[in-house]
């Protein structure tokens, strides 16, 4: 088939190409992996057979018919950014660059922005704030990243403290299925919503043409506080004890000491100082590369130093809003971090930060022109088991590579760690070799924890083949919603979900989990009745039985109960009240509900997801499908691991799944967020294709 007469038939007038330069620029993302082999001189091998250039979503709909028709893999294209792999396209494949479809337009009253995927970060961004809004999404890569890829990732911004992540943004979807269908999904607080399949899908289900986002007023002010602690756990217990109380820093961002004293020093400087001799800079990627080819004594040489010569961490808040909020909130956070320990450093370090907020997208460059490698990894636990994560990891990298780590998205409920980390090799093929055993001991190390596979950053080709030991049997669950969306599976194939012949299905739920449990910090109860045998005090014992009846486990640390799927909301929240907790459930809701039956009517009676977008109702789930396979999602304050499987439970009046226990997230008494104000729609009317999808969604997901 002559591809180009093909698309020139089916969409006259859309630009299209063929070209050597064009496929060879099309045929990856910036995965790290495939970096080491263009350093290599290697050319490469996921070479599309055409790119094309849509302008409009009805152009974007004839192309996958064409592709569906023509049996053409397609990847949709934004800006080329993602580190994971997503984009890889097939000899034969099609590749549509979104660029083009670029146009917004904002309703102030609510207010929103209408705004097409292929709009740029930045420039949408500065646009948007001459207007007197913002998205409050500034990820790491708004240079060179689009709406579309936000969404396809799940991306997280630096200001997720108070303004969430994308997900939380979406207030609907313009979506072309795999089969060329156009539709409008909408977010809703109660009913189905499918959103949350389709953002973080990485373009299996179909493509984004445009997206309704929410806005925010430009803030007014700021407010900067440093702090410096002895340790990075005394630093992530102040994190979690300021946004337990309520306060929500736009950043929070704390840096290990190996971080900090990186972060000191300033960017990277080029290998050849203009200043220096040249034979002292040739010497520069020599050194380099030989203190990386030892990574095992670098990385306990640091561990030895840390706390002394490195010095400790660095927690760097910025508070946004208005200038009695932003001073009100940085005293507290002050107090805070005083009473914990803290030194003070002043506003300097933040304002710094703030400064340079996007240079860390220039560092990779200079490391693998020295002949090394580098890389990130984003994981995430609750709170009691960030320390687990963070140890197990660190020392799984530190085995090949030289590692450090900051944790920059903070939740009441638990937090991300950021690893990044580098390494070198005798040549490029030993490079590419240790860089896979640092990421197969990494993935490895971060479920062993009971952290998630990923935050923000998403799954990709990378981490795809322990896809399976996060999710389980929701792997299948993935293919089923793929398989719902594009039947034909043209929509980038081989992209977030493992080969059917590689998958395993072991290890959903970490130890210590419910179904095996309850979050850490809470007591494992075993299976059937829960109860155990009662002895000693009586009444004590009766209040244990009960207490097993409704919960298999309450944290308070995380703050989070793991309840059973029958139990009443009144005794759920009886249980918490006795730690201090609350589900913050407005006065009528009704409490003599199942927490299954809660679910499945979307929560009714739950703080307003707008209202404060960085809390979370369900933190992770067990349920059952109708044909007896379970599924476990681990409780994790956020993930990025392929479509949000809670969706398939949520609203959707027990269509797809039945709960046997579900983790929910509570607060402490007396301390609640700021409400964050919206105009805009909560639970919009369900479109007759809308109504369509889910009912079909819910039938294949069945089986």
């Amino acid at each position: 088939m002559d591809i180009t007469r093909a698309i020139a038939s089916a969409v006259p007038g859309v630009r299209c190409s063929t070209q050597a330069a064009d496929r060879v620029a099309y045929a990856r993302d910036l995965w790290p992996r495939k970096l080491i082999d263009i350093r290599a001189g290697e050319v490469a091998e996921h070479r599309p057979q055409a790119i094309a250039w849509p302008e409009t979503p009805a152009q974007v709909a004839a192309l996958v018919r064409l592709a569906r028709e023509e049996g053409i893999p397609l990847t949709p294209f934004g800006a080329g950014s993602g580190v994971c792999g997503g984009v890889l396209p097939t000899s034969t494949g099609l590749v549509l660059d979104l660029k083009r479809l670029r146009r917004w337009h904002v309703e102030k009253d609510a207010p929103l922005i209408d705004v097409e995927a292929g709009a740029m970060g930045i420039t949408l961004e500065e646009d948007l704030q001459r207007a007197g809004f913002t998205i409050g999404h500034f990820p790491s890569s708004i240079l060179c990243s689009t709406v579309g890829g936000w969404i396809a990732a799940r991306g997280a911004g630096q200001c997720s403290g108070k303004y969430g992540k994308i997900e939380d943004m979406v207030v609907s979807l313009d979506v072309v299925t795999g089969t060329g269908q156009q539709l409008t999904l909408k977010r809703r607080q109660l009913g189905p919503n499918l959103i949350p399949l389709v953002v973080g899908s990485e373009g299996t289900l179909g493509v984004v043409t445009s997206a309704k986002l929410r806005l925010h007023p430009v803030p007014t002010a700021r407010a900067f506080v440093s702090f410096e602690f002895p340790s990075t756990e005394a630093g992530w217990e102040a994190l979690r004890q300021l946004f337990q109380a309520g306060l929500r820093p736009a950043v929070s961002r704390l840096y290990d000491p190996v971080d900090t004293f990186f972060l000191k020093q300033g960017a990277v400087k080029s290998p050849a100082s203009k200043s220096g001799p040249k034979s002292q800079g040739a010497l520069r990627p020599k050194l380099l590369r030989s203190l990386l080819r030892a990574p095992r004594a670098l990385n306990q040489l640091i561990e030895a130093t840390e706390g002394n010569l490195l010095g400790g961490a660095r927690l760097i808040l910025v508070f946004e809003g208005t200038a009695e909020e932003t001073t009100d909130d940085a005293a507290r956070a002050e107090a805070t971090c005083e009473r914990l320990g803290g030194l003070a450093l002043g506003e300097g370090p933040a304002r710094h930060w703030l400064e340079h907020r996007y240079s860390v997208s220039y560092r990779q460059a200079p490391v693998f022109r020295l002949g090394a490698f580098s890389d990130t990894m984003e994981v995430a636990a609750p709170w009691s088991k960030l320390k687990p994560l963070y140890d197990a990891v660190r020392a799984a990298l530190g085995r090949h590579v030289l590692v450090m780590a900051h944790l920059s998205h903070a939740y009441p409920d638990g937090c991300s760690i950021y690893f990044t980390f580098s390494g070198s090799a005798e040549d490029d093929q030993r490079a590419k070799e240790k860089y896979d055993r640092a990421w197969r001991a990494a993935l490895d190390a971060a479920i062993g924890a009971g952290g998630t596979l990923s935050h923000h950053h998403g799954v990709g080709r990378s981490k795809a083949p322990r896809l399976g030991a996060e999710l389980g049997y929701g792997v299948a669950l993935v293919r089923r919603v793929q398989r719902a969306f594009d039947p034909d599976g043209v929509m980038n194939p081989g992209n977030l979900a493992p080969r059917e012949d590689s998958e395993t299905y072991g290890a959903a739920l970490p130890r210590g989990v419910a179904s095996e449990g309850a979050p850490s910090g809470g007591a494992a109860v075993p299976r059937g009745n829960g109860a155990p045998a009662p002895r000693g005090d009586p009444q004590r014992d009766e209040a244990a039985l009960a207490a097993a009846r409704v919960a298999l486990g309450v944290s308070q640390e995380d703050c989070l109960i793991t309840a059973r799927g029958e139990a009443r909301l009144a005794e759920v929240e009886a249980e918490v009240a006795r730690r201090g907790l609350t589900l913050g459930l407005a006065p009528d809701t009704d409490l003599s509900i199942s927490v299954a039956d809660w679910l499945a009517r979307g929560a009714p009676g739950a703080r307003d997801a707008y209202s404060d977008p960085v809390e979370q109702r369900l933190a992770g789930f067990v349920a059952r499908l109708p044909s007896g396979e379970q599924l476990g999602v681990r409780p994790t304050p956020r993930r990025a691991v392929g479509p949000d499987l809670s969706a398939l439970l949520l609203g959707m009046d027990g269509q797809c799944l039945e709960l046997e226990q579900a983790t929910l997230t509570a607060h402490p008494r007396g301390q609640r967020s700021r409400d964050l104000p919206f105009a805009g729609p909560r639970d919009p009317a369900v479109s007759t294709e809308e109504r369509a999808l889910v009912e079909h969604v819910a039938r294949t997901v069945r089986g």
